[in-house]
C-alpha cells in the first residue's frame, strides 16, 4: 500500500490473514487508518503479508489458531506493539475433508471444530480479558452460508460454521453492552481456500449467482470494516450474509 491514511487510533487482530479473506479484511481496516496484528501458520507468508500491508501499521504473529499459547501471544503482542485491541476478526478456519458426513472420520471432525469454533472462542476470551471488557470494541466472526443451510460435500465445515453463528449470538449477549459481536456469512469467495469449489468452472459457478460473479476478498473486507465501524453501533448478534444473491435462488423452481 503506497499511501496510508491518518491513523485512526484503533487496533484490530485478524486471524488467518496472510492471504485470502483475512488479508482482504486487514487491508480494508488499514485503508481506513487502523493498525492490525495478523496471524497465520507460515512465517514466510505472514512476513510477506506484513510487508505488503505496511510494517508501520501491521505486525504478524505466526502459529496455529487452536494453540492456546499462540492465542495469548497474539493478544499480548498486539497490546505491546499498539497499546490496545479494539477489534477482533476471527477468520482462521479449515476444511480438510470433502464428502458426506456419514463416513466422516471423527478425528477430522474434531480438528474442524477445534480450528473453526473453539479457537474463535479462545481468541474472544483473551481479547475480552486483555482489553475489551474494560474499554469496549467489536468482534466479527467469519462464518459461511454453509452454516445457514445444508451444503453438499462440506457438511462438517457447514456444521462448524452453524456453531460459529450461535457462538456469535451467545458472545453478543454476554459481552453487551460494551462489545458488539457479529458474524459474516460469505458464499464462495475466490481464494485458495475455496478453489476446489470453482476451479476450472468459474464461469459456470458464477452463473448461479444473481450478481453474476463469485466473491473476492475485498467484498468481505468491506463488510468487516462496516461491522467494526461507528455506522454499525446499534448492531449486535447478527449474521450479515454476503453472497452475491445466491440465497435468492433457494426459492426458485
Amino acid at each position: 500500500m503506497t499511501e496510508l491514511p491518518e491513523p485512526s487510533g484503533r487496533v484490530a487482530i485478524v486471524t488467518g490473514a496472510s492471504r485470502g479473506i483475512g488479508y482482504g479484511i486487514a487491508e480494508a481496516l488499514i485503508a481506513r487508518g487502523d493498525r492490525v496484528c495478523i496471524t497465520g501458520r507460515g512465517e514466510d507468508a505472514l512476513k510477506e503479508a506484513v510487508e505488503k500491508l505496511g510494517a508501520e501499521r501491521a505486525i504478524g504473529v505466526a502459529g496455529k489458531a487452536h494453540d492456546l499459547d499462540h492465542q495469548s501471544e497474539v493478544v499480548e503482542r498486539a497490546v505491546e506493539a499498539f497499546g490496545r485491541v479494539d477489534f477482533l476478526v476471527n477468520n482462521a478456519g479449515t476444511n480438510p475433508v470433502f464428502g458426506p458426513i456419514a463416513d466422516l472420520d471423527l478425528n477430522v471432525a474434531r480438528k474442524v471444530f477445534e480450528t473453526n469454533v473453539i479457537s474463535a472462542l479462545g481468541f474472544a476470551q483473551k481479547t475480552w480479558h486483555a482489553w475489551q471488557k474494560d474499554n469496549g470494541g467489536a468482534i466479527v466472526n467469519i462464518a459461511s452460508i454453509a452454516g445457514l443451510a445444508p451444503s453438499p460435500f462440506i457438511g462438517a465445515y457447514g456444521v462448524s460454521k452453524a456453531a460459529m453463528i450461535n457462538l456469535t449470538q451467545q458472545l453478543a449477549h454476554e459481552f453487551a453492552p460494551k462489545v458488539r459481536v457479529n458474524a459474516i456469512a460469505p458464499a464462495v469467495v475466490k481464494t485458495k481456500f475455496a478453489q476446489a469449489l470453482y476451479e476450472n468452472r468459474e464461469e459456470e459457478a458464477a452463473a448461479a449467482y444473481p450478481l453474476g460473479r463469485l466473491g473476492v476478498p475485498s467484498d468481505i473486507g468491506g463488510a468487516a470494516a462496516f461491522l467494526t465501524s461507528e455506522q454499525s453501533d446499534w448492531i449486535t448478534g447478527q449474521t450479515l450474509v454476503v453472497d452475491g444473491g445466491i440465497f435468492l435462488n433457494a426459492g426458485v423452481g
